[in-house]
């Protein structure tokens, strides 16, 4: 559940991010603060200052959709934003405390991808941990196989930095998607040790989750460098998967006839390719049948 300081700060970070110049206003010289000020904020909202600050000490936890709509006109906010604006403004009642039950992959659906030798496909869980993950996933990351949390891998092992042409764009998509998907959920044991963990250990995460970006991005292109094949330009995509609430699976392709898809080509063939028989694997080469 979301709680008061949350919808606040939310408010305070978006606010101070906007220029004036952004929303119409004159930026002015003397400005002791960065972005807009609450009383600009109110004025472009249609509300009384006394109530927008209200609303971002977290003293009100009820604003109208009136309200809301105002508020996020104001703040330029996109699609992505607003909803998490109105998740924020509207807490889901405190649920009688239990264990978070463990995510699971339908059988179907990880035989489903399993059968999909040339395409990248894994299942990720709320908060982005691998859930299930076809042979080609985990030939293409070691951060795709099951039970790594994609996220903890990319702030945390530093090949990732390597992995990841993109690593700075990738990142920053990341922690907005997170946010995205976290909404109300703010008191999820399992996502309090995520940020926690990340925020102790990864300055780079600190700054990315202060900025309060929020984007549901569902498609896009990873730049890879694989240590097998080399650079790599996939395009993912992440579908919801029916009655599996926060489960998303996530497939990588190449564009037909480029040096990516060559190469991905390659890595399924690599992975796939049988293994030599026992009694061949450790036979010297001068004993090979037909060598004398």
């Amino acid at each position: 559940m979301a709680t008061k300081s949350e919808l606040g700060a939310y408010l305070k970070v978006r606010r101070e991010r906007l220029r004036p110049e952004e929303v119409g206003l004159p930026a002015g010289s003397r400005r002791r603060v960065p972005g807009l000020r609450r009383e600009e904020v109110a004025l472009l909202s249609g509300i009384s200052v006394e109530y927008y600050l209200r609303l971002e000490q977290g003293r009100d936890r009820h604003p109208s959709d009136q309200v809301l709509d105002g508020i996020s006109r104001a703040l330029r906010l996109d699609a992505d934003a607003d909803a998490y604006l109105r998740e924020l403004a509207r807490p889901a009642r405190p649920a009688t405390r239990r264990a978070p039950r463990p995510e699971r992959v339908a059988s179907s659906v990880q035989n489903l991808i399993d059968q999909w030798t040339t395409t990248p496909a894994l299942v990720h869980g709320r908060y982005l941990t691998t859930l299930a993950a076809n042979p080609l996933a985990i030939a293409l990351s070691p951060a795709f196989r099951p039970g790594v949390n994609t996220l903890r891998a990319a702030f945390l092992d530093p090949e990732m930095r390597e992995f990841h042409r993109d690593w700075d764009e990738m990142t920053a998509k990341a922690v907005a998607y997170l946010r995205s998907v976290v909404g109300g959920a703010g008191e999820d044991p399992r996502l309090l040790e995520l940020l926690g963990e990340l925020s102790l250990h990864s300055e780079r995460f600190r700054t990315l989750w202060a900025r309060q970006d929020v984007r549901h991005k569902t498609s896009g292109v990873s730049r890879m460098v694989h240590p097998q094949v080399g650079p790599l330009d996939l395009r993912y995509e992440k579908l919801a998967l029916p009655g599996a609430p926060g489960q998303m699976l996530v497939t990588y392709h190449a564009e037909p006839d480029s040096p990516s898809f060559e190469r991905l080509q390659l890595l399924a063939h690599l992975t796939t390719r049988p293994a030599a028989p026992e009694s061949h694997r450790n036979t010297p080469a001068t004993a090979r049948p037909g060598t004398g």
